[in-house]
């Protein structure tokens, strides 16, 4: 009989956990497949590397790649957007106290959330975002990212956009034209007052200011600072925090740019 690779089977033991019960932590994983954290970090990292992991920078959950075979990942793309910007999304987070979401376009005129270092204890807010599509009208991320489009390329998005939106947001679209206005007046996109962006079960109502993220001039993603709304009023925040945000907006668009 054909002696079997340990490692390998180490590493699949990691993957069917993950797969099966979803973000893990380090301590789950050990857990769950008798690994010692030592020897779980050296295959998480390989794994990393090969992008069928990635590790949450809310939390330190592993949870599956962009690159696992047949998950539905995302685009090289996102990927390398998520990758760029991991450390800047950390130390944003740390330095103002409040949660970061990196968005990533995926076309047609929409991104999607693909890191968040929202942490419920900390931030208040609802902390599963990965992988929600904020609204392109009420939302901070959805306008930041629109108003970074050239003219041609927004219309070309609003008329992608125009036939999928839910309903709220197609009624609401002909509000767009000037709130991208303000957004590049004031330099910053802002959640509508009391918009909910999803159904949740805990959590205050968030508030959030969000840029884009240029590379090259493109808008590739937008990131945010979201936090609980009854804890800072917008202009407290954008008076501390803006600068700092479009500077980690702009290092990550840069480190976007270096790897094409």
């Amino acid at each position: 009989m054909t002696k079997l690779n340990r490692s390998i089977e180490r590493g699949l033991s990691v993957l069917e956990t993950i797969h099966g019960a979803g973000a893990t932590s380090l301590a789950a994983l050990a857990a769950q497949t008798g690994l010692s954290k030592p020897t779980l970090l050296r295959i998480c990292a390989t794994l990393e590397n090969q992008r069928w992991l990635t590790r949450r920078s809310s939390d330190g959950c592993y949870q599956l790649g962009t690159g696992f075979p047949n998950a539905g990942g995302m685009p090289d793309l996102v990927d390398r957007l998520v990758g760029v910007a991991k450390e800047d999304v950390v130390t944003l987070t740390s330095e103002t106290g409040l949660g970061v979401d990196l968005a990533a376009a995926i076309g047609e005129g929409r991104v999607e959330i693909v890191d968040t270092t929202r942490v419920f204890k900390k931030h208040g807010v609802y902390p599963d975002a990965v992988g929600f599509r904020p609204s392109p009208v009420f939302s901070a991320l959805g306008p930041a990212y629109l108003s970074g489009l050239s003219q041609t390329a927004r219309l070309q998005a609003l008329n992608d956009l125009l036939p999928k939106l839910a309903r709220k947001d197609a009624a609401a679209l002909p509000q767009l034209p000037k709130i991208l206005h303000e957004v590049a007046e004031r330099g910053y996109a802002t959640r509508a007052p009391g918009h909910w962006g999803r159904a949740v079960d805990y959590g205050e109502l968030p508030s959030a200011v969000a840029v884009p993220i240029l590379a090259d001039s493109e808008p590739v993603g937008a990131i945010n600072l979201v936090w609980n709304a009854n804890d800072h009023s917008v202009e407290a925040v954008v008076e501390k925090h803006l600068e700092q945000l479009q500077t980690t907006a702009r290092a990550i668009g840069r480190s976007f740019a270096d790897q094409a």
